[in-house]
């Protein structure tokens, strides 16, 4: 990571600098580097109004491309890149995006939920035979795997089997063992948070990270938002904006007669839970702290969950096609 990350910012600044006209003397004015991201999975530099993000190790190649052609023919929706192909660098893929200022998190009352329901409501919406080709599959549900596989692998904690349980207690979609169930599937993002939205000169809010895009089921999307609601994290009030906006902007997660959300949304909701309490607890352990109140406040919604059946999904209603 050493090697990569100026490696990665090398290239930043090459991008940066290929179309632009340098001042007297060869002076860079971009305003310097900045590393946004340094983790296993992702690490993300800035130079001027390019971002440069190396991908997880062992990200597929011909996975990415196509999602990173998906983001670039839908620039109402998703930030486009500014290079369609991936490039190699050290053993990883990298891509180019512009800059775009983030949510600022020190004010929760400006969180743009209703951006963020449209931009999934205009995603959901989207044919996705209209799009490149062969889309790969929705990685949410194999990421919440994945979070699993790292609490199992984190060691005894208190935590661990509410998490487990309530994870087993899931239907074999949602664990990313079997595909969307059939009639509820479409274009989803794949890990929506407000972490996931920028705002650019001239364009608005956009969702970026592509990492896992793909087909599956909408109400994947909506899943994290629902399980913060359930768990008591995200205000009621909060909660209900994000939802009437998607409905009124047309998504197709959900029943459009204003029927109960919570039939379609029950089981990626617990899902999002379990992951999202998983990974709270292998941080709690690797840095050898007790949980926070956030933290336990998602594994006791485990222990709750796993003690009440969720929704068969054949009782769900069934999105529009």
């Amino acid at each position: 990571m050493t090697t990569l990350l100026p490696a990665l910012t090398s290239e930043a600044r090459s991008v940066a600098h290929r179309d632009a006209a340098r001042p007297p003397g060869g002076t860079c004015r971009c305003g310097g580097d900045a590393v946004l991201a340094e983790r296993d999975d992702a690490q993300v530099v800035r130079h001027g109004d390019v971002v440069a993000k190396a991908h997880a190790p062992g990200t597929g190649q011909r996975a990415l491309t196509v999602r990173l052609g998906v983001a670039a023919r839908l620039p109402g929706l998703l930030l486009p890149p500014l290079r369609e192909a991936p490039a190699p660098l050290h053993g990883r893929l990298v891509t180019f995006w512009p800059h775009g200022t983030p949510v600022d998190r020190d004010d929760p009352d400006a969180a743009p939920w209703e951006a963020a329901a449209t931009l999934l409501a205009g995603l959901h919406a989207t044919d996705p035979a209209a799009l490149p080709q062969p889309l790969p599959e929705m990685r949410g549900p194999a990421k919440a795997a994945r979070a699993m596989a790292r609490l199992r692998a984190a060691g005894p904690h208190p935590a661990v089997p509410p998490v487990l349980r309530a994870w087993a207690a899931l239907p074999p979609w949602a664990r990313g063992e079997a595909p969307a169930p059939a009639g509820r599937r479409g274009l989803c993002h794949g890990d929506l948070h407000l972490g996931q939205l920028v705002r650019t000169e001239g364009r608005g809010w956009r969702l970026i990270d592509v990492d896992d895009l793909g087909t599956g089921d909408p109400a994947w999307d909506l899943a994290r938002p629902a399980a913060w609601y359930a768990c008591g994290l995200l205000s009621p009030e909060e909660w209900t904006r994000f939802l009437d906006t998607y409905r009124r902007a047309g998504g197709r997660a959900l029943p459009a007669d204003g029927a109960d959300p919570w039939p379609v949304l029950d089981t990626p909701a617990r899902a999002l839970t379990a992951q999202t309490a998983a990974l709270a607890v292998v941080k709690a352990v690797a840095a050898g702290r007790p949980l926070d109140e956030i933290e336990q406040a998602l594994v006791d919604a485990c222990d709750r969950m796993a003690g009440v059946a969720a929704v068969p999904v054949e009782l769900a209603p069934e999105v529009t096609k």
